[in-house]
Formats: C-alpha cells, structure tokens, sequence
C-alpha cells in the first residue's frame, strides 16, 4: 500500500513512474504471498480514508461497489477499555470496512489506470545502482525468472516493508545507518471469518488490557461476513484450531465476540496467524547525509503494533508528506526534508501504538516521551467516555488519527475528565 500510493503522487512529477513487485500480481482481490497479515484485519483510520478520497475521487465509492460497507464508529464501534464499552458517539463518523486484498485492489486497479504508471510483477529487487561518485541512486537491479536486468531512474523509492534492506546497503556503501528503536511486544493474532447478517454492522475492538493479555476483535467486510480475530501478546499466543480458537475467545475481557461465534459460527478450520515481535522504528529523520534518489516510506521506515490498525492510514498520510516535499523542495534534498517531514506523523502514531504497549510491563525498548503521564490520563479519560459521548468521540478522533493526542488537553475535555460530578 505504501508503494501504490506513493507511485501515485509521483506520478504528478514524474513522466514514467514504474512499480516493482514481486508477487505475480493476481485480477481478483486474494491474499498474495508477499503480504502475509493480508488475511488479517485491516482498519481504515479517519485519516486514511480521507487521504484516499483525497488521491482518489469517488474511492469511496468504488470501494462499496467492490464489497467493502460502511460502518459508523458512533453508532456501530463498540470499543472496550477499562472495564466497559465506551458510550457511542453524538455525531456520525463513518468510515469503510473490507479486507486487505479488496482495499489493495482497488487502489491498485487506480493506481495502473494513471498515465504513465507502469506494474512489472514477479521481480526482486537485487540492488540499488550507484552513480560514479557514490553519492546518488541512480536505478536498480532486478532479477526474474529468466536472469538479471538493470532499470534507470531519477528516483527510487523503498516501500518493502519491515524485510527493508536500505540500512544495512547504506552501512556497506558508507553511509551512517539510521539508528533503530525496538520496542517488544511479542504478539500473534490468529484470524477467521463467519457468516453475518448483511443489516449486521457491528464492531467490536477489545484490546489487551494490563495484566490481561488477551485481546479480541469482530468487524463486518464484503460477503456478509465478520472478520473475526483474536491475539495475544507477551507470547500468550492464540491458537489455530476451532476449538483452540473459540476458547480463547471466550476468555477475552467481554464477551461479545464469544456470542458471535456461538451465534454465527462455527469456526472453521482455515485458521490464519500471524506473529509481530516488535514495534520497529528507523530514525531516518535525524540522519545528515542520505544518498540523493533514494527515499524510504511505509513500513520501511517505521512499523506498528498492528492490533491498532495505523499501517495504511500511516503510509498514505506519507505519500501527503512526499507530494508535498515535492512540491515545494522539488528533488534537491528530497530524502531529507521528506524525512524531516515525515516524523510528525511517525511520532504520532508510534506514541499511540508503541506507547500503548507499555501498559504491560513485559514491554521492553526504548519508552516514548511522557507514556507515564499520557496513560495514567487516558486511562481516566476513558473510564468517563463510558457514559460521556462527548468524551468517547474524542477518544475515538484521536484513535483514528483525524485529532493528534493533544486534542484531549483541551480545557473543555478536560474539565471533563476531572470533574468528580460528570
């Protein structure tokens, strides 16, 4: 997702704009080898859903007509935190829900139908080709089935993901690496998908809460079915038979999620997982010297805890950063000033994510600024969002990125809060 949306915001500079992938790409909307969370749950966060509509006219649209629904978090989101459900919001917030494949289908379907944009599938990326003076990327080597070929360009962009081998290319070729933060967390969560009722838009987001490991989630996508996934972290990992899997549902913090299983079930027994050991982030941000037409973004840049759902709307608030840097910069120090640029919305979404992970004290790396502070807050903000709307539908802003965090410091919300008689 990263790559398709960067390519698209290229392709308003760039006459030729070619994407590398190397899956051979499938017509039909299915889980691909090279994405393998792609049977997972996928959230498109307020601030993704916006930027797609923003890059995308009628995305919405489209989306709907390829399966996705729409779900209202004030109305079908029922988010369990501190002992209860927060109360629904007082004004609609809607947004789309469908699988991975579905929302990387239509966007890459829009992506190819853009003038100049070209998909070479089946490729792996062997290495970045330098200038003679060793200070500029100037295209790539590939290598298919058939052997070995080489492709100029004004501009490479690494989009590959956690597997990203930029730093290490960088330390052989003399440049400083970006140092890296890990912060670990150890989670797996195992996935499975029932039968739904097609008026049947509920939601349900119950995250791990401290010392309870469990977490659990239920959300309707295209086919009149909820995706139904269950995680554990600190090596508490769900397992991948029905039986095993229903179970550990059942021991989750509520039991909304137990009910639709047993109400819509059963569980079948083409169970997926998928582990995450660490939160990953790259400092590319404070480097001083970056090899000129070279960029990273995505989840080669930093990666997130997924049970909080920022990876797409993350890497499309990116491609904004890049269109920008573009736009006002051109390509002089393009890496850089993108960089520089980009760690707004890094720093944003690695405190919610990252910091989160640190209610747990198995949590281990390098601790956000101000986790303390912030959760003892939260925490207490979220126990009144039980009954105060007002409250809930500002958590929930800030949860999918439309606020930044500080937005809860507001002198409204935070006589709120601290009110003993609210």
């Amino acid at each position: 997702m990263a790559g398709l949306l960067a390519a698209r915001v290229l392709a308003d500079r760039f006459a030729d704009v070619t994407i590398i992938e190397r899956d051979q790409l499938p017509t039909e909307p299915v889980v691909r080898r090279g994405v393998p969370q792609g049977a997972h749950p996928h959230a498109l966060l307020e601030a993704g859903r916006v930027t797609l509509e923003d890059l995308f006219p009628r995305f919405g649209e489209e989306l709907i007509s390829a399966g996705g629904v729409v779900v209202d978090f004030a109305s079908d989101v029922n988010f369990y935190s501190e002992g209860d459900f927060l109360a629904h919001g007082p004004t609609p917030m809607e947004t789309y829900s469908a699988t991975r494949p579905v929302i990387e289908q239509v966007v890459r379907e829009r992506v190819s139908d853009l003038h100049g944009v070209h998909i070479h599938s089946g490729f792996q990326v062997t290495d970045y080709l330098l200038d003679d003076t060793a200070t500029a990327v100037e295209g790539l080597e590939l290598r298919d089935g058939e052997g070995n070929m080489e492709i100029a360009a004004d501009l490479v962009v690494d989009a590959t993901g956690r597997t990203s081998r930029t730093p290490t290319w960088l330390e052989n070729h003399g440049y400083t690496p970006p140092t890296v933060d890990e912060v670990r967390i150890d989670v797996a969560y195992s996935t499975t998908y029932i039968e739904r009722p097609a008026d049947d838009l509920r939601t349900f987001l119950i995250p791990p809460s401290a010392p309870h490991t469990r977490g659990g989630m239920a959300a309707p996508v295209e086919g009149d079915r909820w995706v139904v996934s269950v995680h554990g972290v600190h090596g508490d990992h769900p397992p991948t038979d029905a039986a095993g899997f229903a179970e550990f549902a059942a021991s989750l913090l509520a039991p909304e999620v137990k009910h639709l299983l047993e109400d819509y079930g059963p569980v079948s027994e083409d169970i997926e997982q998928y582990p995450f050991p660490t939160n990953r982030r790259y400092h590319y941000g404070a480097l001083e010297q970056f090899p000129d037409g070279l960029i990273v973004i995505g989840d080669a840049i930093a990666s997130y805890n997924p049970i909080y759902g920022q990876g797409m709307s993350v890497a499309a608030l990116e491609a904004l950063v890049l269109h920008h840097a573009l736009a006002t910069g051109g390509r002089e120090d393009l890496a850089l000033r993108f960089f520089d640029h980009a760690e707004a919305v890094i720093d944003t979404a690695w405190m919610l994510a990252a910091g989160a992970d640190f209610a747990f004290s198995q949590t281990t790396g390098p601790k956000p600024r101000g986790t303390d502070l912030s959760s003892w807050y939260l925490s207490r903000l979220t126990r009144k969002a039980h009954t105060d709307r007002t409250l809930s539908s500002a958590f929930f802003r800030v949860l999918t990125m439309e606020q930044p965090p500080t937005s809860l410091l507001r002198p409204g919300y935070l006589w709120r809060v601290f009110n003993p008689i609210n």
